[in-house]
């Protein structure tokens, strides 16, 4: 018999008086076992948290009714927006080992603010000691558009990740902001980026950072919160293609037609949401815009590093390979996290960042022998093991069948099994 699978909030109760009222129930013999499961994870939710909310999985059939309680926060934030983890379905979920790995993922994201805190100093030290050698033409190797598309990035991300109370990815975006915006200043003093550009970039970082900081500690009014989102959403979408138009300018004509079209479209659309004259489906593609916007500006910068790379491989040796493995280390760090919580947003940006601004980047410095084979490969090596170690572990703690599972889950959602 098809069965259909219903949600319902259930008030944070202790767990004597839940139980209580389970075993005062007339349970058949052959729900024995789900009656224990539910048992277990009411313990298990009681021990993790004091002030957790539940929601109970009920399928209806003749029989009666079967519950199986989801025992974490995490796992209500994905029931509430439509994406259910494959092993709430089953009966052996292994509880402790999801609890394990939800801390550790959380942890290592953490944990990714030291590479992100080190990720520019190499490279910040190594255009001092350029520019006190009035050696500023070294500079130019750091494509100022790219590390400028990754700033903007950060600050938007900033915004998303505060919004969604995410500290670790928080700290990690604001180190991003803050370093990010040293580079350019040298950038600007070596004459490679233009003085008024970075005088714009360093205002609008300032009021980014103060309002992130007010908005999550909610000393700012939703008003101007909404006004900041608007600022980030035309923002982002207005430097994006003029960006990425410029980064090509070597074999693309100079224009500012991409930069002021996508700026018109962006202010129509930000406008009409306000008056509200858009449909419901347009307002809420228009409301993620902002977020993935920050993510391309992100993915953008290596791009720009790439490119670079490739039309004036004299300058590679202008890089810090230390600079580039901290973003892999950074990102690779973030990646658990961004897979645990199918955020796919977050899991794009971040591999991205693994894959292009810190393999990529190598891969062009080893064919223009600027680092040792063995740092490449051992590079390489190390990578593909760390992400081999994800897809397993997080297949197994959700009880999926292969390691790709989770992939398929983050990019297309659970796919129900099939009931008789």
């Amino acid at each position: 018999m098809a069965s259909r699978v219903m949600y319902r909030n259930v008030a944070s109760v202790p767990f004597s008086s839940k139980a209580s009222s389970i075993r005062n129930e007339a349970i058949p013999a052959h729900l024995s076992m789900f009656h224990s499961s539910l048992q277990c994870k009411f313990r298990l939710s009681s021990c993790m948290k004091k002030r957790h909310r539940l929601i109970i999985a009920a399928t209806e059939s003749g029989e009666g009714d079967i519950s199986q309680p989801i025992s974490t926060e995490k796992e209500c934030f994905q029931v509430k927006h439509g994406t259910v983890p494959s092993s709430l379905y089953g009966l052996n979920k292994a509880s402790n080992d999801y609890a394990t790995w939800d801390t550790l993922t959380g942890q290592m994201a953490g944990s990714a603010t030291f590479a992100f805190l080190l990720f520019q100093v190499p490279q910040i030290s190594l255009n001092f000691q350029n520019l006190t050698k009035g050696n500023a033409a070294a500079l130019f190797a750091v494509p100022w558009m790219g590390q400028l598309v990754c700033l903007l990035g950060n600050l938007s991300l900033l915004s998303y990740f505060a919004k969604k109370r995410e500290v670790g990815a928080m700290i990690v975006q604001a180190v991003g902001v803050v370093t990010t915006s040293v580079v350019l200043l040298q950038l600007t003093l070596a004459g490679s980026m233009p003085s008024l550009v970075f005088i714009a970039t360093a205002v609008a970082v300032g009021f980014g950072l103060i309002l992130n900081f007010l908005n999550y500690n909610k000393l700012l009014s939703p008003q101007i919160w909404y006004l900041w989102e608007d600022v980030i959403t035309v923002g982002g979408l207005a430097v994006l293609p003029q960006v990425m138009w410029s980064t090509f300018d070597t074999i693309l004509p100079p224009s500012l037609v991409p930069g002021i079209g996508s700026t018109v479209v962006a202010l129509s659309l930000v406008i009409l949401r306000r008056l509200k004259k858009l449909s419901p489906d347009i307002t809420s593609i228009l409301s993620s815009v902002s977020a993935w916007t920050a993510t391309l500006l992100f993915m953008w910068g290596p791009v720009a590093q790439i490119w670079t790379n490739y039309i004036n491989p004299a300058n590679i040796r202008g890089l810090s390979v230390s600079t580039i493995l901290l973003a892999m280390i950074g990102n690779g760090l973030m990646l658990p996290r961004a897979l645990f919580t199918r955020d796919l947003m977050w899991f794009t940006g971040a591999s991205w960042g693994t894959l292009l601004q810190g393999w990529a980047i190598l891969v062009t410095m080893y064919m223009n022998k600027c680092i040792p084979k063995p740092l490449f490969w051992g590079a390489g090596v190390g990578l593909a093991f760390w992400l081999g170690m994800m897809l397993a572990t997080d297949a197994k703690v959700y009880s999926l069948s292969s390691p790709l599972s989770p992939l398929r889950e983050l990019f297309f959602g659970r796919i129900p099994a099939k009931s008789d």
